[in-house]
């Protein structure tokens, strides 16, 4: 029940459209709510008035972050109004392009600021709230963002107050006070669905990229996920995480799908612990009622959400967002391709520079490889004059696509290239090399046959092994992206293994010799690396592969063990897994060459199987039968 004080007040502020349009002069600011927290019905509204007095609000200036459909019909009254948006989306996007409405391009925890020191005007803000609760105070429901700062600069302040709105706290709560005009007007929420253009993304391609962005999100974890449907549906795959938390811009129905299935406590967060918190929500109704009146949920200005200061001082920030376009050295554009202008800034900068500056935070790109129907690559060999690089090559930690994981974070040139090439769609993996050597960025040795680098990684192959010493090892197959790592791990290796695996006492590893590791027709041929994390690092601490033999079903076997890893069971789980992946691709058997003082080797062959039929000049030849599982 509302007090007789409250009640008198907010019947005070009650007002006819009349009212609060004669109020509103030529040439001001005016600002409307964001997103689906748009207050559509003031905005049909002033359209109407407009139309009965052409000369009413000449030459006015309508800005907002996110522009919702129902602002799209300003459009259409002339110079009565000019529009401006933070944000470039769907409903605005032929507007900016055909010079009808302006983008600001900017960091968004800024926009608070500037309208505070008059450089962006705040004459009049409409906007949309809830009713008020027993003490006079309104929220501002599912949009906060800048509207918060909005409605303490605004020389007139009209609220549309809807009973649907939900009541959150957090920076939402305003007072009946802040208020100029009510305007009482019961309408749906808009739903995300109604102002999404959907992306063409297939349900394959989002489950490939949410499975790998679940290998990047550990337990404990604060999340920040960006606007889109692709960011959004990676969500489903972290339900089996816990004691993640959640400080981002947008709340997505993926975040609250989370919290529901228990992911999400907020526990583990370095401040806020407790509490989700966001900027504004765009989602579906059931999560309109989840966060209505929920103590665990605030909204916050976008100043205090977006800082980067703020996001840096979450520790393990991890920020998911998706982006148009990314060229091989690791630039991303988020704004335009080639053409016309596609979107904004947004708040993405915001927290991938933030999370970079976290402790053990983690930026995080999701991209499908291929648009426009898989006619053209989103990975792209130099960006061009004239797009706009939103994310420079420092940003990006991560970038994901269906086809794998390309870790840029310390990585030069040549090696961002080589990751990103790889994760690229099979069909544009030869041109992107040819480009890639014609810029410099690789060198001529890279080129690589393109029925190898063309071939698709076989994610399904990787696996996760504990040795009989207790050591976990990462099983994989080898990309061409892994020429430092196995350079690396050949140079590790002593004098004496070295002679026992190759048989010769050469000791370089030039590319062109690389190569033959690097490359792998995975239709015949195997090669898989036993890796450990040291310092947040891959280490190669074992080889194994196979190689078909010519007109026979059996393949040659070699297995390699970096020294300080030896008598581990290394060398056991890489012949039992290749063993295992031979036989699911039709061989009868292995054979293996393996000189004669190399005894730990033999032994290890002897055990997993194989028998001695011959020795011949130091060399022992061993053979193995798998056994007819028919």
């Amino acid at each position: 029940m509302f007090s007789q004080e409250v009640q008198k007040l907010y019947a005070s502020k009650r007002a006819t459209p009349d009212e609060v349009f004669q109020r509103i002069r030529s040439g001001r600011k005016i600002f409307i709510g964001t997103g689906c927290g748009e207050p559509r019905y003031l905005v049909h509204l002033i359209v109407a008035y407009a139309e009965n007095h052409p000369k009413a609000f000449f030459d006015a200036s309508v800005f907002q972050v996110f522009p919702a459909k129902s602002v799209a019909g300003l459009e259409g009254l002339g110079p009565n109004f000019k529009m401006d948006s933070f944000f470039v989306g769907g409903n605005t996007r032929a507007l900016v392009n055909a010079g009808l409405t302006d983008y600001t391009p900017t960091f968004l925890y800024r926009v608070p600021d500037f309208i505070r020191r008059g450089y962006v005007p705040v004459d009049v803000a409409l906007i949309q709230t809830s009713p008020p609760d027993e003490e006079g105070r309104l929220s501002l429901g599912i949009s906060v963002d800048i509207v918060r700062a909005a409605v303490e600069k605004a020389a007139i302040v009209v609220a549309q107050v809807n009973s649907n709105m939900p009541f959150v706290g957090g920076d939402a709560l305003i007072s009946l006070t802040d208020v100029d005009f009510i305007v009482p007007y019961d309408e749906p929420i808009l739903e995300y669905g109604e102002i999404l253009r959907s992306e063409e993304v297939s349900e394959k391609v989002l489950r490939k990229i949410g499975e790998q962005v679940a290998k990047l999100v550990r337990d404990g974890d604060t999340l920040q996920v960006g606007y889109g449907r692709l960011p959004n549906a990676v969500l489903s795959h972290l339900k089996n995480k816990h004691n993640l938390g959640v400080h981002t811009e947008l709340l997505t129905d993926g975040l609250v799908d989370l919290i529901r299935a228990g992911a999400v406590d907020n526990s583990k967060k370095t401040f806020d612990q407790g509490k989700t918190v966001a900027a504004y929500c765009m989602g579906r109704r059931d999560t309109y009622e989840f966060i209505n009146r929920n103590p665990a949920i605030e909204l916050r200005a976008i100043d205090y959400t977006n800082n980067p200061v703020m996001v840096a001082r979450q520790d393990r920030m991890v920020a998911i967002n998706t982006v148009l376009e990314i060229d091989l050295t690791g630039q991303a554009t988020s704004e335009d391709v080639r053409g016309p202008r596609y979107s904004g800034i947004d708040g993405q900068v915001d927290f991938i520079r933030g999370t970079a500056l976290s402790v053990n935070g983690r930026t995080i790109i999701v991209i499908p490889s291929t648009g426009k129907g898989g006619t053209v690559s989103r990975i792209v060999p130099l960006f061009k004059g004239g797009v706009g690089a939103t994310l420079n090559r420092a940003d990006i930690h991560y970038v994901v696509t269906e086809f794998g994981t390309a870790s840029l974070e310390g990585k030069n040139i040549r090696e961002r290239a080589l990751e990103m090439i790889t994760i690229a769609h099979p069909r544009f993996r030869q041109r992107l090399i040819h480009r890639a050597i014609n810029l410099k960025l690789v060198s001529e040795e890279h080129s690589f046959e393109e029925e190898k680098i063309g071939e698709e990684y076989p994610q399904e192959l990787e696996a996760l092994r504990t040795t009989k010493t207790g050591l976990r090892i990462f099983l994989r197959p080898v990309k061409i992206n892994d020429e430092s790592l196995v350079r690396e791990f050949f140079y590790s290796l002593s004098e004496q293994s070295l002679y026992l695996r190759f048989a010769s006492v050469r000791k370089d590893m030039p590319l062109n010799r690389l190569k033959e590791f690097l490359s792998v027709d995975y239709n015949k041929d195997m090669l898989i690396l036993a890796v450990v994390r040291e310092g947040g690092n891959e280490k190669i601490v074992g080889l194994g592969q196979y190689s078909a033999k010519k007109g026979s079903d059996y393949a040659e076997i070699s297995v390699t063990v970096r020294d300080k890893f030896q008598n581990q069971g290394i060398g056991t789980e890489l012949i039992a897994y290749l063993k295992c992946l031979a036989q699911k691709r039709g061989l009868s058997g292995f054979q293996a060459e393996v000189l004669m003082r190399n005894m730990n080797m033999i032994w290890v062959f002897k055990k997993m199987g194989f028998q001695v039929v011959d020795c011949v000049d130091g060399i022992t030849l061993l053979k193995h039968e798998f056994p007819d599982e028919g």
